[in-house]
């Protein structure tokens, strides 16, 4: 399925059943792709998360029924999904910016969400700096923490800075660590450059959840406690370069990515629900510093 037509057919089966209990796992398994990648280009082409959205058409059309007065606060409470009144009339109010009880009086309050619509245009997809490269199976080790897609952009620079305030030196502003090891995770963070990648795996099957690793590559030998091994079959890899300071140059290459290098690609499409975040020695906050985004590909059948 065409990443464009995936979107849209997520959106399709939440319309359908908004008064189900449904979740992203449950769109994801709909369109046959990642929950992961679909979550991740979800959020990046409509703004909004899938949880997101369907809370908010499911308080939309709860309002609805709250002016048609044919149903009881508490009966369409239960209808969209509430475990209780009270948590249904604070997510009313948080959403309309007033009470069941207040809409019925004045109308103009509601706040109007309508179905979403996708329309996409491509622009400049092929000239952004990437190649497709075939690469043999790898281990990477690191340290790993399980998060949500909701507020990972938020979380996650909070893992490395606990990272980078355990285990590199504190006057450093750079992926570099201690030049002299103390320890045996010490030891393996050197000897295997563990900062170089950051990691997004999609295979614990928690909706809206992933394993985040911050990594480096994987030569053997001892695994400290609180480190792991992830393995990497053999596959394709399409590597997209990203040069400027941290994190705004990254995030605007993972932007282009899903609305203009996926939609309608022609030649490849996502191969595995994981992807890798590269970096370079150096300034991250420097105008030349070098970092990359990988993703898992393979060709579309013609």
């Amino acid at each position: 399925m065409e990443w464009t037509e995936s979107i849209r057919g997520a959106i399709k089966y939440i319309e359908n059943h908004l008064l189900d209990q449904i979740s992203a796992e449950d769109a994801a398994n709909e369109v046959h792709m990642s929950s992961f990648y679909l979550q991740r280009g979800f959020k990046f082409m409509t703004g909004y998360s899938i949880g997101e959205y369907i809370r908010c058409r499911r308080l939309y059309l709860a309002a609805l029924d709250v002016i048609s007065d044919k149903e009881k606060t508490i009966e369409i409470a239960y209808k969209y999904r509430y475990d209780t009144p009270e948590g249904f009339t604070k997510a009313f109010r948080r959403f309309h910016g007033c009470s069941p009880m207040q809409l019925k009086k004045d109308i103009s309050r509601m706040n109007v969400f309508l179905p979403l619509k996708i329309k996409i245009i491509i622009q400049g997809g092929n000239e952004m700096d990437y190649v497709v490269e075939k690469m043999q199976g790898f281990k990477v080790i690191g340290f790993e923490r399980e998060f949500s897609v909701d507020n990972s952009y938020q979380e996650i620079p909070k893992f490395w800075d606990e990272f980078c305030e355990k285990y590199c030196e504190k006057h450093m502003t750079t992926l570099d660590h201690q030049k002299e090891p103390k320890g045996e995770i010490q030891q393996v963070i050197c000897d295997c450059c563990i900062g170089e990648y950051g990691i997004c795996i999609d295979d614990i099957g928690k909706d809206g959840r992933f394993r985040y690793l911050i990594a480096g590559t994987y030569h053997g030998g001892n695994v400290p406690d609180g480190m792991i091994i992830f393995e990497f079959p053999d596959m394709e890899w399409a590597k997209f370069n990203c040069t400027g300071p941290m994190p705004g140059a990254l995030q605007s290459v993972n932007t282009k990515i899903f609305n203009e290098w996926l939609p309608g690609n022609p030649d490849y499409e996502i191969a595995m629900g994981a992807n890798i975040e590269w970096y370079a020695k150096g300034d991250i906050r420097s105008v030349d510093y070098e970092s990359g985004i990988w993703i898992p590909v393979s060709k579309k059948s013609k």
